[in-house]
């Protein structure tokens, strides 16, 4: 792959990702195998005035070392620098940068309880830290190949090739294929928001979801609650950035506790080192109560076990099924890509930012009005090429969002 063209995913990154500000701190999340690209973050970082950028490293080997041979009240332990970490956080807001290029079995066989634990006893040290800083800072999170990953893509190829062609398929799905990612974004951003605009003009208070494969859900929405999609803005800041890159979703958090009937997968899920396969999820109330798979149904079952409201909805995210992802017809293995593919729902934790004026509101009054709390948040892929989804508005009447797949309105 060319240099100028990964130098130039690497500016949308920090120019439209996080959209850097000049002297703003920077974090960056990757792994200790991606330093090459890390440079070009952090040189783009700095190009664009950064005031100080710093790298947290990470690697899936040691994680799975530590989880395999250390006991889960160890690992969960908290220590005076990662303390101090957490406030820096909140006190300085600096954009956080993630790169997402983790082998999809590079946690497998890992014990999900204990994973699941030392998440809920970080969770409970630092939560009302982070609750300080909730949508008040700027994040993206974007992928790069490592060899691991790109060989589950592509196990056919050689491993640079496996590289090279996974490498295609980030940047085309990232519109940066052509090296203008930021004028590519800038114009589907636009595109994602006036649908957004439509899908809040209905005032819509439940979708209901059906599919030749079984899928029949009712979920309830929260009067109000709007649906986002593409960029995001800073709260405080008002800075502007795109959060998912790539992203092909509008989006809205559902009312907790208004979800009846079953909906089917349409794609695997990759969780936790384990590959979730054929699965059904049945709702009663808001609560997933009955869940099937043809594999990983283990996995799946400790999904919804987490905290009280890991088993309730969080998201309905809209996405048409020849979204530029799916036309792929790759499977990613990776959450970030494989749920900008089709219509997707997701388990656990809900998005106060869309409830309208949220800033006026406690975290605590807001989940009052029926947006799920939780610690988790796991998205599940859904859509079709048969998908239809009936929304029916305030005053009862109903409208077609979604037929055949594809969005049933154009803008």
């Amino acid at each position: 792959m060319k240099k100028s063209i990964l130098k130039a995913y690497a500016a949308l990154i920090v120019r439209s990702g996080v959209n850097l500000q000049k002297g703003q701190d920077a974090v960056l999340f990757i792994d200790v195998h991606q330093d090459e690209f890390a440079a070009m973050i952090v040189n783009e970082c700095y190009e664009a005035g950064a005031h100080k950028v710093t790298v947290r490293w990470t690697s899936e080997a040691v994680t799975k070392a530590t989880y395999k041979k250390s006991p889960k009240t160890h690992i969960a332990d908290v220590l005076p620098m990662d303390e101090a970490f957490q406030n820096y956080l909140t006190e300085k807001l600096p954009a956080l940068i993630y790169i997402d290029s983790d082998d999809p079995d590079g946690l497998k066989d890992l014990d999900p309880e204990k994973m699941s634990y030392v998440r809920r006893k970080n969770y409970e040290r630092f939560h009302e830290i982070m609750e300080k800083r909730e949508n008040k800072y700027q994040w993206c999170i974007a992928g790069v190949p490592s060899p691991a990953w790109a060989k589950k893509v592509f196990p056919n190829e050689s491993k640079s090739r496996a590289i090279e062609k996974l490498w295609e398929a980030i940047l085309e799905t990232s519109r940066a294929q052509d090296g203008n990612g930021i004028e590519n974004w800038e114009k589907h951003s636009a595109d994602l928001k006036k649908r957004c605009d439509y899908l809040n003009s209905l005032r819509l208070k439940k979708l209901h979801y059906t599919s030749k494969n079984g899928t029949d859900l009712t979920v309830g929405l929260i009067p109000g609650v709007r649906f986002e999609g593409g960029s995001e803005k800073a709260l405080g800041s008002g800075i502007v950035y795109e959060p998912n890159i790539p992203s092909e979703e509008c989006f809205t958090s559902p009312m907790r506790g208004q979800a009846e009937g079953i909906v089917f997968a349409s794609k695997p899920l990759s969780y936790m080192g384990t590959l979730i396969e054929n699965f059904s999820v049945r709702f009663h109330e808001g609560k997933a109560i009955e869940v099937h798979a043809e594999k990983g149904e283990e996995a799946l079952k400790s999904i919804l076990t987490l905290d009280d409201g890991s088993a309730y909805l969080g998201e309905c995210a809209l996405v048409p099924f020849h979204s530029p992802i799916n036309d792929t017809g790759l499977l990613f293995y990776s959450t970030l890509y494989d749920e900008n593919a089709s219509c997707h729902l997701a388990l656990g934790r809900g998005f106060t930012e869309l409830y309208p004026g949220y800033e006026k509101y406690t975290e605590e009054q807001i989940h009052s009005f029926g947006i799920n709390k939780s610690l988790s948040h796991v998205d599940f892929m859904i859509g079709t090429q048969d998908f239809h989804i009936v929304g029916t508005k305030e005053d009862g009447t109903e409208v077609d969002i979604f037929r055949d797949g594809e969005w049933a309105f154009k803008i």
